[in-house]
């Protein structure tokens, strides 16, 4: 099999049902399946898929172990030699789809790549960053992201002034759409459970790197992402009364330790 597209559900049944006929629509030329896995989510979703998906494998978790974790049941079931990670808020056409495909077989360094990521209104969203350091939290959440060095530091993080028209090795890509080579993953690794939401795509592309595995951006293909970043809508003095944005700021302590003093990998 070519290819394992894998949709992680919790409670957004109605954003799976959209994503699934937009998955089902491209009538994708090469052997594939979809795997949807719930996080206990209650919501409806096992029945959607037996009344109006019956070709689509369905994983239940029995608790919500978070994204990481969720993902992982579904890789574990993945059949393809390369597993598409999509979030259900993801438009995706045939050409992204085979964009990326083509993209990794003619490039067997690189273990994990993803597309463009546009906005609806077709601004770009960037998804293709700089490793961060320390300061990642106080120029995200507080005052001061808008001082000079804060701007300047979050155009180096986002890469806002490198040439994101070709594909380029990528230091870590957002998780919402992400192709993975399959046989990889025996030397690099699943997703690290412990983290519950949030940076675990920046581990996960991290430890590609350290393992000898490439990462990618390929913005020759894009997809449209319909995204809501919750834990950013309130500052770090908010971060008590916002529950995604503590998930948020444990995530990053979770990385920052988990990472301290071991250097960067080349990219």
């Amino acid at each position: 099999m070519d290819l394992s597209i894998i949709i992680l559900n919790y409670k957004q049944q109605g954003l799976v049902k959209y994503c699934l006929k937009n998955l089902l629509s491209l009538n994708l030329p090469v052997a594939h399946e979809i795997i949807v896995v719930d996080n206990a989510s209650g919501d409806g979703i096992e029945t959607l898929l037996k009344n109006e998906f019956m070709t689509v494998k369905f994983v239940r978790a029995s608790i919500n172990h978070g994204y990481a974790a969720g993902n992982n049941l579904g890789i574990k079931q993945a059949l393809g030699k390369y597993v598409l990670i999509l979030n259900p808020d993801v438009y995706l056409t045939q050409k992204a789809v085979l964009g990326l495909l083509d993209f990794m077989e003619k490039n067997p360094q690189v273990g994990l790549s993803g597309p463009k990521v546009l906005n609806p209104d077709n601004t770009l969203q960037y998804t293709c960053l700089n490793f961060p350091d320390w300061r990642l939290p106080f120029f995200r959440r507080t005052f001061l992201g808008r001082t000079k060095s804060g701007q300047a530091w979050l155009r180096h993080y986002q890469m806002q002034d490198e040439n994101l028209s070709e594909p380029r090795r990528a230091p870590w890509l957002y998780g919402a759409c992400l192709m993975v080579r399959q046989s990889a993953l025996a030397k690099v690794g699943l997703l690290d459970e412990r983290y519950f939401l949030y940076l675990e795509d920046l581990d996960w592309c991290r430890r590609f790197w350290e393992n000898n595995f490439e990462v990618w951006y390929v913005p020759t293909v894009s997809a449209i992402h319909f995204h809501q970043r919750l834990s950013a809508e309130s500052g770090f003095l908010n971060i008590i009364s916002s529950r995604p944005a503590r998930i948020h700021l444990h995530s990053w302590l979770k990385y920052h330790f988990k990472f301290k003093n071991k250097p960067l990998p080349k990219v």
